[in-house]
């Protein structure tokens, strides 16, 4: 009775561990702000044009990665149209893919970020004519 006892108690253990949904392969499309990005993608993030602009004006890297993603990647994800406008303005590269391979473009779709996504359509339409 024991041994029964157990290994139904380890067969639910197992079968709670490999829950589906626990894949390391999907994008989660939930709006998060994950530790260790660096403070440009953070300001990015929650919107603050004024300051992502001063920094972009000092010379900050618009392509540098943070946590695998580029900024524009950020801004994408987080449907920040007039900072996309930015970045791009000022050198940043829409065709970078992150460390899991996908573009700003995809987070955009991903995150449902529709203004974001319509804004980088157009301007990749542009840049392949």
């Amino acid at each position: 009775m024991k041994k029964l006892f157990v290994i139904t108690a380890l067969f639910f253990g197992v079968m709670l561990y490999a829950a589906p949904g626990t894949s390391n392969n999907e994008l989660s499309t939930e709006k998060t702000f994950v530790s260790g990005v660096d403070t440009f993608c953070k300001l990015i993030q929650q919107g603050n044009y004024d300051a992502v602009k001063s920094m972009t004006e000092a010379g900050v890297d618009v392509n540098k990665k943070s946590v695998g993603k580029t900024p524009l990647m950020y801004a994408a994800r987080h449907n920040k149209v007039e900072i996309l406008k930015l970045l791009l303005a000022n050198g940043a590269e829409m065709k970078t893919k992150c460390d899991r391979g996908y573009t700003a473009l995809d987070y955009a779709k991903l995150s449902k970020a529709v203004d974001a996504e319509m804004f980088l359509l157009a301007v990749s339409k542009e840049q392949s004519i």
